[in-house]
């Protein structure tokens, strides 16, 4: 199972929110490129960024920032937020990410989620932010009538192979992960799941492990010292 730290960014700092409120934004860590460089340093081979500024208003503040981390990181980084048409596709592929993930637009352009798909394949992958089952959708603020597990089932049809899934109501807790809905998600479709969202420790890493997810996101727990990251890594096994 791959682990991937997580770097939140907001007016160009390294931030975390508390479930998904933007009023809750909090500095982390002083600098993303030595935040990077950390999680280099304690084994990981993967990044999760995201431009939160871009998920909110589909702009991308910090575009350039972001990709100058991704340049001088070393690490296979998947980036999300704010990526809404094909240019930003392309661009964030260009610039080096190893995958993008489309959230609102998934939802809202199923025919872009096809033509990203049959252009760059495993490049892509698929946000889906659940609150109280239903998918949510820019930067979190509005709630659509959408089942998460609808949802996944015209995704995986459309072609798409990587799914990374939150329940809001976990985000940035430290309570863990919705187990439930994760493993419902598993049984239901085959794409590789990603879980993100709540994790706390290395226990709640054993149980997804466990559970034969592709990977887990984990952000708070490692700026709050609940997870050691290189423990994480090791218990998750190969780091592909």
């Amino acid at each position: 199972m791959i682990i991937l730290p997580a770097i939140d960014i907001k007016d160009g700092n390294c931030v975390r929110l508390v479930k998904g409120d933007f009023g809750t934004a909090h500095k982390v860590a002083e600098s993303p490129f030595k935040t990077a460089a950390s999680f280099m340093a304690a084994g990981a081979k993967w990044m999760h960024m995201v431009d939160l500024d871009g998920a909110k208003t589909g702009e991308r503040p910090n575009r350039d920032l972001i990709l100058q981390v991704v340049k001088e990181s070393g690490l296979n980084v998947e980036i999300g937020g704010g990526i809404r048409d094909m240019a930003c596709v392309c661009d964030y592929l260009d610039g080096g990410a190893a995958r993008v993930i489309l959230g609102s637009a998934a939802l809202e352009d199923k025919a872009f989620v096809k033509e990203a798909v049959k252009a760059y394949g495993e490049k892509i992958a698929v946000g889906i932010d659940a609150r109280g089952g239903k998918v949510a959708t820019r930067g979190w603020l509005n709630t659509s009538d959408v089942s998460f597990i609808d949802f996944a089932k015209e995704i995986e049809q459309i072609g798409v192979k990587y799914i990374i899934f939150t329940d809001i109501s976990c985000d940035g807790t430290l309570g863990g992960p919705n187990f439930e809905q994760l493993e419902t998600l598993q049984k239901t479709v085959s794409c590789n799941i990603i879980a993100s969202g709540g994790i706390r420790d290395i226990n709640n890493i054993e149980k997804l492990a466990a559970m034969k997810l592709y990977g887990v996101i984990c952000g708070k727990s490692i700026y709050s010292g609940t997870l050691d990251l290189e423990q994480a890594v090791r218990t998750g096994g190969a780091q592909k």
